[in-house]
């Protein structure tokens, strides 16, 4: 079983999808992402299977939630830097996405989190349920 420690781990940016092209070597149905994170990450690269509820125009300029500090993946013939974060459905997987505006490469968090506690505070969105808590 995974424990809170285990979660904390993960470095899960916002990001600006930028370009999205068909993955043509996929084994199955995917886009290529180029995703912009900001200055401090910088434009990354992934490989989305999200082409049941996505076109490659509707995506241009959506902001997505991505894990960012997985080691690079090889994806038939792409290299894959980031894992964007969606939900299956049963008609396809659904990005997950801040629903306010915020600056790319802004972190986000789990609720129970001590803000102050962490690295770039300011940088930080809340995603989760109940209140932040702060010195």
């Amino acid at each position: 079983m995974a424990v809170f420690e285990d979660f904390m781990k993960l470095d899960i940016r916002v990001g600006t999808i930028i370009e999205a092209t068909n993955f043509e070597n996929a084994k199955r149905p995917a886009y290529k992402l180029t995703i912009d994170f900001g200055s401090e990450i910088g434009v990354k690269k992934s490989s989305a299977q999200i082409t049941d509820k996505y076109t490659l125009d509707e995506l241009i300029g959506k902001k997505v939630l991505a894990v960012v500090n997985f080691p690079p993946r090889q994806i038939a013939d792409f290299m894959s830097e980031v894992l964007v974060l969606g939900t299956y459905s049963k008609e396809g997987v659904v990005l997950i996405r801040p629903d306010k505006e915020v600056e790319n490469g802004t972190y986000y968090f789990e609720s129970e989190v001590h803000v102050d506690a962490l690295p770039n505070a300011d940088k930080f969105i809340h995603l989760g349920k109940g209140k932040l808590i702060h010195d």
